[in-house]
């Protein structure tokens, strides 16, 4: 492909070179542009205008010419779907002072010579594939340069010192790419810098001094990098700053003092959040006069929040949410008319909530003070206030009291906009509002765990887009309003542990959607509706009934004939056969998954003999290096050897500590007495650091697949800012061409297959395996919202803390190291080595690969905690497929015999169901019917029961 662009590109600047001796006014701007547009491809046609016949180029889309000169001054080509690389073609335009290629699918390095004809002054590459690093060059003779965003590619490397020659520069953006090593000193030289986004990087160490002589920066922006050490001193004397974002990096200590002089400038927005900032917020916070927004959240903030928050009347968001603060909220902060949005949960707040001057509430979208010890009584105006709110939360408080019935849903005064509306576990008492049904919007209703009575509403079915109602641990009574029925996007029903009478209205049977309904420990009498979800009901969840009777119950209803029982006409299980084992003809799904097993133990011979020769090329010397190696102290972040030593190779650590590996625990690496297990990437080893802390070490057996440095050391760069509870710790690498080492945390518990099949395995008790599924839900959705795909989720894949229980996932984005070294059906043999993971589209080229995958490997996971069964068993003569098997019980009301036999009457059912069917949904053949899984998370937290009895 690269031949033939070349070949092209040569016979265009021939063309162009007779054109130009045949015509004098065939000038450099036609000959660049044309070599330009011969890189590029087109789709959509949008450069249709450029005709090398046409000698006058100021007609083209995107240029602008001067109309003295008639040379091109300005190019602007964003967002027209190009693709290509950004040629040399452009050099010659010597006029250009704008270039603007922004939001493309570009790719290539970046051209030092685009800049160095000393005229451009605005260069605009963000969004678009760009790679490599940013060439010294690049800034080497800036000139008039004042403008340049390069955000949204794949730069890497270090920030050029270079970039300080750029005294005219006032705006940078390097966000969203991959640059890493230190913010250079010299970055403070650009005096005339007035905006600063290096987000979203890899950028580590601390802020040096010197940000305090920008005298005219505006915005900075250095959010999600690994910076660390306490925030510039001296960051207080940038006079005209109205931005600063720091957010989720390692910041600590105490907020500067100096910061308060910034109260002179037009400072509208600071955040902070997700640090290590500790001490009090200081009262000065409230000298900051023209802030908007003020996000102090997820830090190690404690004392009182500062009552001269008051101050601060132009502010529209203030989120102080998880942390160590205690006292009451300010009642100075009424002060503050234009609040939007307020979050101060999860700290230890405490007195009567909302003793404000409730006036200024009119214009708040959200009001979160849930997981706190606030107490009093609900205004009883609060909902005629509330006229824009969305988000309401005052859960897990000691509020008490009735739910205000004034002005609730009537005129312009009710919560048509609001979305969720949570008072649960609380004091409350008295009756749920029958204007409840004017909340439109209402998604939904948490009022769970308090003390009402009364009815529920029938009005409750004007909220149409209701999914989830949990009215439980209540004292309602009466009956359960047919017109509930109507509520077509309901999910989550949870009506269970209260006073509730009458007969189940037959409406409900057309709510096709539900996962959870419970109406357990009520006193509903007559026969449960047939059909639907209520032929899968689970005897848990309408237990507590006596005079309720069906089948469910195993008790029959008086004048009412047993209805016939039937059977799914497309199961291919004969109502003679065992449960769980079918001995006829397999199902078409079990077929393909038996065709894709055979297919991926091909691919896997075939990268048994790719690999032979790198494991043949893993000598004891490289070893040995490996083990010197991880002796050494690591003093910063990116300490190493130095690159060009094969001996030793290049130790990289992300926790920037100076861990010392013991040279003993680094020999252990070919000690198989300190082995963990092996993968179908490699082995995994046990060792410790001098302190005695234990590491897990694995010993990659692709080596010799891996080519790229780089691009290894890139994903390891990627992979080792990761931070979640339900996700290993990568913690450092060790490279040579031979032999690659990962570094990370070790998890005590073993893997979650050691725990469902091995041969000591301890039985897990119902809240443990749906707190594992619960972890690895979160852990997975925290990938994909990384941007890393795992395509290697089983059992053996998921780690258990000993300590704590938690799931933790393991062993994920190593794959994108080898798609390019292996097409996609032999690497999923690699990866999916384990039978019965692997989605269907593996076996199909011509279906995209993407986080969907997870989505299935994650379904069958799901069926295989609460079965206790394995994706694929043998029995003599027969094949057990795992998916289709449960299905085909659930459909059939077998449902204790879908639970792990050694469960069986000790698990709560209205919350096995639920999981199940969501497994079975997780591992649809086909993906567009697959969830994402922050909906997948949403929706087990939603299905957990606050019930203890199954611990």
């Amino acid at each position: 492909m690269l031949l033939q662009e070349a070949l092209v590109s040569l016979s265009i600047l021939l063309l162009v070179s007779v054109v130009t001796s045949a015509d004098p006014t065939f000038n450099d701007d036609v000959l660049g542009l044309i070599v330009f547009k011969a890189g590029l491809q087109d789709p959509l046609s949008k450069l249709a205008s450029w005709n090398s016949e046409d000698y006058d180029p100021c007609n083209w889309v995107g240029c602008v010419c001067d109309p003295a000169t008639n040379q091109v001054t300005e190019l602007r080509l964003d967002g027209f779907s190009l693709s290509g690389h950004i040629g040399r073609g452009l050099v010659r335009l010597q006029s250009l002072h704008t270039l603007v290629l922004s939001n493309n699918n570009l790719t290539g390095t970046l051209n030092s010579e685009l800049t160095q004809r000393g005229t451009l002054q605005l260069v605009d590459f963000s969004g678009n594939n760009i790679s490599g690093g940013i060439p010294d060059g690049f800034f080497e003779q800036c000139g008039a340069l004042r403008w340049v965003s390069l955000g949204g590619n794949r730069l890497t490397g270090p920030l050029p010192v270079s970039l300080s020659y750029c005294s005219t520069l006032t705006h940078l953006n390097l966000s969203t790419n991959q640059l890493s090593g230190r913010l250079p000193r010299e970055v403070w030289f650009l005096k005339s810098l007035k905006s600063l986004d290096l987000s979203h990087n890899f950028l580590q160490g601390d802020l040096p001094l010197g940000i305090g002589s920008l005298y005219d920066l505006r915005h900075i922006n250095l959010s999600n990098n690994w910076f660390s050490g306490h925030l510039p001193s001296d960051i207080g004397t940038c006079s005209s700053l109205s931005l600063l974002d720091l957010s989720h990096n390692y910041f600590s200590g105490n907020l500067p003092v100096s910061m308060k002089t910034l109260a002179s400038s037009s400072f509208t927005f600071l955040r902070l959040r997700g640090n290590s900032l500790l001490g009090e917020i200081p009262d000065w916070i409230g000298e900051l006069a023209t802030l908007e927004t003020l996000d102090l959240s997820a830090n190690n903030f404690s004392g009182n929040a500062p009552s001269s928050l008051g101050n601060l009347v132009f502010l529209k968001e203030l989120n102080l949410s998880a942390n160590f603060l205690t006292g009451e909220i300010p009642q100075s902060i009424s002060n503050c008319s234009n609040l939007v949005s307020i979050d101060v949960s999860r700290n230890l707040f405490t007195g009567d909530v909302l003793n404000w001057n409730v006036a200024f509430l009119q214009g708040l979208r959200l009001l979160d003070l849930s997981s706190n010890e606030f107490s009093g009584e609900i205004p009883s105006n609060i909902w005629m206030l509330l006229t824009s709110l969305v988000h309401l939360n005052l859960s897990t408080n000691s509020l008490f009291g009735s739910i205000p019935s004034a002005g609730i849903g009537i005129g312009v005064g009710g919560l048509k906009l609001a979305e969720i509306l949570d008072l649960s576990s609380n004091l409350l008492n008295g009756t749920l509002p029958s204007q409840i049904g004017g909340a439109v919007s209402l998604k939904q209703l948490h009022l769970q765990r308090n003390h009402l009575t009364g009815q529920i509403p029938p009005h409750i079915s004007n909220c149409t887009s209701l999914n989830a109602i949990d009215l439980s641990e209540n004292k309602l009574s009466g009956e359960i309003p047919g017109s509930i029925g109507s509520l077509s996007n309901l999910q989550y029903i949870d009506l269970s542990r209260n006073n509730l009478s009458g007969s189940l209205p037959k409406q409900v049977e057309k709510l096709t959607h539900l996962l959870t309904f419970n109406i357990s420990h009520n006193n509903i009498t007559g026969e449960l509706p047939a059909g639907g979800f209520f032929n899968t009901i689970p005897l848990s969840a309408v237990t507590g009934n006596p005079s309720l009777c069906g089948s469910v119950v195993n008790r029959p209803c008086l004048s009412v004939h047993p209805k016939p029982i039937v059977l799914n006409p497309n199961s291919s299980n004969p109502s003679n056969a065992p449960p769980l084992i079918r001995k006829s003809v397999l199902s078409i799904s079990a077929l393909i998954a038996i065709a894709a097993a055979a297919f991926i133990a091909i691919g896997v011979v075939a990268v048994t003999l790719l690999n032979v020769h790198a494991r043949s090329s893993l000598s004891r010397h490289d070893a040995a290096a490996a083990a010197a190696a991880l002796a050494m102290s690591v003093g910063e972040t990116f300490s190493c050897s130095p690159s060009k030593d094969q001996e030793f190779g290049k130790l990289v650590m992300f926790s920037g500590e100076a861990d010392v590996f013991d040279t003993t625990g680094a020999n252990a690496l070919l000690n198989k007495d300190c082995e963990l297990g092996r993968g179908g990437f490699g082995v995994v080893y046990k060792t410790s650091l001098q302190d005695g802390r234990p590491v897990a070490v694995k010993k990659l057996t692709v080596s010799g697949l891996i080519k790229s440095q780089e691009e290894f050391e890139r994903e390891m760069r990627k992979l080792g800012k990761l931070r979640h509870r339900n996700v290993v710790e990568i913690k450092g690498y060790y490279w040579t061409q031979s032999l690659q080492l990962l570094i990370h945390e070790f998890v005590s518990g073993g893997s979650l297959y050691r725990h469902l099949h091995g041969d000591e395995c301890v039985c897990l008790t119902w809240r443990e395996r749906f707190s594992i599924i619960l972890g690895i839900a979160r852990g997975l959705a925290y990938l994909h919202g990384s941007n890393i795909t795992h395509y290697n989720l089983k059992a053996t894949n998921v780690l258990i803390d000993a300590a704590t229980g938690e799931a933790k996932v393991s062993d994920f984005g190593l794959a994108r190291l080898l798609a390019s070294a292996l097409d996609r059906c032999v690497l999923s043999g690699k990866v999916q080595s384990a039978l019965g993971y692997t989605a269907p589209e593996f076996a199909c080229r011509t279906v995209k690969i993407t986080d969907k995958c997870d989505v299935y490997g994650f379904g069958i996971l799901v069926l295989e905690v609460v079965t206790g069964k394995r994706p694929v068993e043998y029995a003599e003569d027969d094949v057990m497929v795992l998916c289709e098997t449960v299905r085909e019980g659930l459909e059939e009301g077998r449902v204790e015999e879908c639970v792990d036999a050694r469960l069986r009457g000790n698990f709560p059912a209205e919350e096995a169901i639920p999981v199940i069917k969501l497994g079975l949904v997780c591992g649809s053949q086909v993906p567009s019917n697959r969830p994402e899984m922050e909906e997948v998370v949403k929706i087990l937290e939603l299905i957990q029961c606050p019930s203890q009895e199954f611990e």
